[in-house]
């Protein structure tokens, strides 16, 4: 039994909807089919989850919302339309609509509810026409099918006792169609999942219903070895562990939401990525352990930007019991994610995502609470630096790993900032500056996975 999960390019049109429909019915295997709203369609189209926080937007600060909404609606009708279903439901959805821009007034919460209308719609109009064209279907809410979570608005994380009702549907004699990205508080509140959740719901599903397999369906084949808008034609990646991806998502592998991977590692679910334009092709399996380990000790290489490091120097601080613990409880007071933390014998450097400073004077306060506390030589802050990962399975057990990297660095005439091999030796992060990024992910592919 399979749990699908369509992303928003698989849906962003009729016609994507009817090659969802074509590979649902050519596979009875598929009992649960979890939805994103409509996507782009062309490179200039604005996706719907797009429209809904402008709308928000506007309605927020007193602009008129009407523009907005027709756009939203406008792109529901046309869908409807093209399936030849009852466009009777749009107009539905534009009462709906009305009703949250109207009823709620906290600004958090009227984000989430809106937000969370583009799955919403869109699985329902779906449902529809699955059942128009001889699919016996039926539109779930995460409510009905037991979806709850906490009450963080932008941040939801599923309560346990979630799966057990979730099981409850699993015998159904219908196909059951879920909207993604969102679950409902105790309360009764709409609260969404992190951009890109509708597969944690994907994967919610498939563990709550014990599926054999969960395919989540985009518009590429495969994961690659290398991001292919930066190097030219990488290799197609069969199988990767979940170790391996949850390292590659963290530097910059979009294609899946790294929080989805552990509903599914916790019970050894496995995950077919596949396309939905040309679904005969296999794709990439995240699997518990792969084959080819010794043939690929490396996997893939990525790379992410938008990242700040503060070093802090003082002669003997290795010396000094509790300092790393000291230091890091000034990162915790001022609320600041710590990424990375290379160490000297009397130097600690460390790496954070840079957006956690943006619109605030939290990094003036850290620095100045830094200064009081420690009395280091000197305090230095370097902005604009990319963290690169290489990461394999087989990492362990290879000699010469690391060799490659930095030969790929020096090649390219690359200054490294911080090199951190992770514990289960699995993944080597380095820090570089973030104008060296495509360079160095070119250079590192050559090395890896050409000569």
């Amino acid at each position: 039994m399979k749990v699908a999960k369509f992303g928003g390019s698989s849906l962003s049109s009729a016609s994507q909807i009817k090659k969802v429909a074509n590979i649902i019915r050519n596979d009875s295997n598929i009992r649960f089919v979890v939805v994103s709203a409509p996507g782009k369609r062309n490179d200039s189209d604005i996706k719907i989850t797009d429209l809904l926080i402008a709308l928000h937007t506007n309605h927020s600060i007193g602009i008129s919302t009407t523009s907005i909404e027709n756009q939203i609606i406008d792109r529901y009708q046309q869908i409807a339309e093209d399936l030849d279903i009852d466009v009777a439901i749009v107009k539905e959805f534009q009462a709906q609509l009305h009703d949250l821009l109207q009823t709620i007034t906290n600004s958090e919460r009227l984000l989430d509810a809106l937000k969370s209308c583009g799955e919403d719609f869109n699985a329902q109009l779906i449902s529809q026409y699955f059942n128009k064209i001889g699919l016996e279907a039926e539109y779930k809410s995460p409510e009905a099918m037991g979806i709850f979570v906490t009450d963080e608005p932008g941040n939801a994380q599923l309560l346990k006792e979630s799966y057990g009702k979730i099981a409850e549907n699993k015998d159904s004699d219908k196909v059951l169609v879920i909207p993604g990205f969102f679950g409902v508080s105790k309360k009764g509140d709409i609260v969404t999942f992190s951009r890109g959740g509708s597969d944690i719901t994907g994967a919610i599903i498939a563990r709550g219903v014990e599926a054999d397999i969960y395919e989540n369906y985009t518009d590429q084949s495969h994961i690659y070895s290398a991001h292919p808008g930066i190097v030219k034609n990488p290799h197609a990646i069969n199988e990767i562990t979940y170790r391996e991806m949850r390292e590659l998502a963290y530097s910059g592998f979009g294609i899946f939401h790294d929080e989805a991977l552990t509903p599914l590692y916790e019970v050894r679910i496995p995950i077919q990525i596949k396309n939905t334009n040309a679904p005969e092709i296999v794709g990439t399996k995240i699997v518990v352990d792969r084959g080819e380990v010794k043939k690929y000790p490396v996997i893939g290489v990525s790379g992410d930007e938008g990242f700040i490091s503060v070093t802090i120097k003082r002669y003997l601080l290795n010396r000094e019991v509790g300092y790393t613990r000291r230091l890091l409880q000034i990162f915790e007071d001022h609320d600041i994610n710590v990424e990375h933390i290379p160490t000297g014998i009397d130097d600690i450097s460390v790496v954070m995502r840079a957006n956690q400073f943006e619109n605030n004077n939290k990094l003036e306060e850290l620095l100045e609470d830094i200064e009081q506390q420690f009395e280091p030589e000197w305090i230095h802050v370097e902005r604009d630096l990319a963290i690169i990962a290489i990461v394999g399975e087989g990492m362990r057990d290879t000699i010469g790993i690391a060799n490659k990297a930095t030969a790929a660095f020096a090649d390219s005439n690359i200054s490294l900032r911080m090199i951190n091999q992770g514990a289960s030796e699995i993944s080597m992060f380095f820090a570089i500056p973030s104008k060296d990024l495509k360079k160095a992910l070119n250079n590192l592919y050559q090395n890896y996975f050409e000569k």
